[in-house]
């Protein structure tokens, strides 16, 4: 299984209804949720949440917030909209579904503790033909500075945003935050396993400077088997820990 192909996981704290949605749990946005800084977060948002497993584990993780959830592609919104009612964080969590930038246009004076996504990662490449996968996974450099841009505007002063991205990506992204006075504070480099190349950035960005945090992150010991590190992040999540 890479991290971007659908994973078997099934949750401990709650259950996911996935019939009928292309987009299903994934191992990028299982890291994600596992791993997006922010202590203390009282307000989160989750761009891009598909079936709205990020902002599930986040809740999980941050009993005292709030999560709004953000997503464009209808099937999937509709499906985390039930995935949240039958959690036991329903009374904590929000569904949007709509693309960010008329969420933020729509609620101009919000701001969080932490943003987090899993945005969409192929830039300039050959578009998949079916539409809700096209939506889910291209994008332009404009899609990003809009992310960046808006993502800066609606954090607090002590806010992280927090975004997984192929390498070539987190470049881009790096530029445009400084341009909107965030910092590099964090930087996971994950791979598959321990000789592989990097194939994902886990970066978060703060208003805040201070020394970069630099770490792996190897998702496997070996094949068909979880690292000690992987099952030590998501195994308060998921049944096969």
């Amino acid at each position: 299984m890479s991290s971007t192909k659908n994973s078997i996981f099934r949750f401990k704290q709650f259950e996911v209804d996935q019939s009928g949605c292309a987009m299903k749990i994934n191992t990028d946005g299982s890291i994600l949720g596992a791993l997006a800084g922010g202590e203390n977060a009282a307000r989160i948002l989750d761009i891009g949440t598909g079936t709205g497993v990020v902002a599930l584990m986040l809740a999980q993780r941050f009993p005292e917030a709030h999560v709004d959830a953000v997503e464009i592609e209808k099937v999937a919104a509709a499906t985390a909209e039930r995935n949240f009612k039958g959690s036991v964080f329903a009374g904590r969590l929000t569904m949007f579904p709509f693309a960010f930038q008329e969420f933020f246009n729509a609620n101009p004076e919000s701001r969080y503790d932490l943003i987090v996504s899993n945005p969409p990662f192929f830039l300039d490449s050959l578009k998949n033909p079916d539409k809700n996968k096209q939506t889910a996974r291209h994008t332009t450099n404009d899609f990003f500075e809009a992310l960046v841009k808006l993502s800066a505007k609606h954090l607090n002063a002590g806010g992280v945003l927090t975004l997984i991205l192929p390498p070539s990506t987190f470049l881009i992204c790096r530029e445009l935050a400084e341009k909107e006075g965030l910092y590099l504070v964090e930087q996971v480099d994950i791979k598959s396993f321990d000789d592989s190349e990097v194939h994902r950035k886990l970066v978060s960005f703060s208003f805040q400077e201070q020394v970069t945090s630099h770490s792996t992150f190897v998702i496997y010991a070996s094949r068909n088997q979880y690292s000690q590190q992987f099952v030590n992040a998501l195994g308060s999540f998921f049944t096969i820990f």
